[in-house]
């Protein structure tokens, strides 16, 4: 006998016995689970097949171990935009043991959702300050119109206070690249040399030069 079951967001095929890793759980070591959203239970011949899912059948199982998987390496490029970034991500698996399936009878497994009210609730506080933020760069330049300043970066600039072409035409690029590396870590690869040079074109209205000296870039370095 096997069933094909929902964990953690994801469907699994199990049987009595068989271990499974799944998406970290909110469960304790030792400790033992329910699992109710069975979508198919195959018994031999006879195969229940759920609308969404099988009413009274249920997947039992016992809490192993919290573990990481394998590191994933997740590597991003933007060509002739001087952006490189490489992260490395270990995904929170949790080890079960499946015990038991449940064809019918079964009693709804518990679900904790008293902390839900209280997690909506957060947001709505936090509105404000995303609204002052908005009012605050309303008047700034399009910064994301220089090659190699994406949104986090004109972001970045903007709370530095060059929230115009023409102030950053005027900073020199160790500045630029500075407030870049202060504002996040990730921003510290991005080539600042030809922004004052772009900056300057666009404050001066000259977006046909513009594009000619964008298209002459290489990873925001001048050829």
């Amino acid at each position: 006998m096997y069933a094909i079951v929902e964990i953690a967001g994801h469907q699994f095929k199990v049987e009595k016995d068989q271990k499974v890793f799944v998406n970290r759980l909110a469960i304790e070591e030792g400790k033992q689970v329910s699992f109710d959203n069975v979508l198919l239970l195959a018994d031999g011949d006879k195969v229940t097949l759920g609308a969404p899912a099988i009413n009274g059948a249920q997947v039992g199982a016992k809490v192993l171990k919290h573990l990481k998987g394998d590191k994933v390496i997740v590597f991003k490029k933007k060509r002739r935009k001087g952006y490189r970034v490489k992260n490395g991500h270990r995904q929170s698996l949790t080890e079960i043991l499946i015990e038991s399936i449940v064809a019918s009878g079964a009693k709804p497994a518990a679900k904790a959702e008293k902390a839900t009210p209280a997690k909506k609730a957060e947001p709505k506080a936090a509105a404000p300050k995303k609204e002052t933020a908005k009012k605050s760069t309303a008047k700034a330049d399009d910064l994301k119109k220089i090659e190699g300043a994406g949104p986090k970066a004109a972001e970045a600039l903007v709370s530095a206070g060059f929230d115009t072409f023409a102030k950053i035409a005027k900073a020199n690029p160790e500045e630029l690249s500075t407030i870049l590396t202060d504002a996040s870590s990730r921003l510290a690869h991005i080539v600042t040399d030809t922004w004052p040079k772009q900056a300057k074109l666009a404050a001066e209205g000259k977006w046909d030069e513009l594009k000619d000296l964008q298209d002459k870039l290489d990873g925001g370095i001048e050829k």
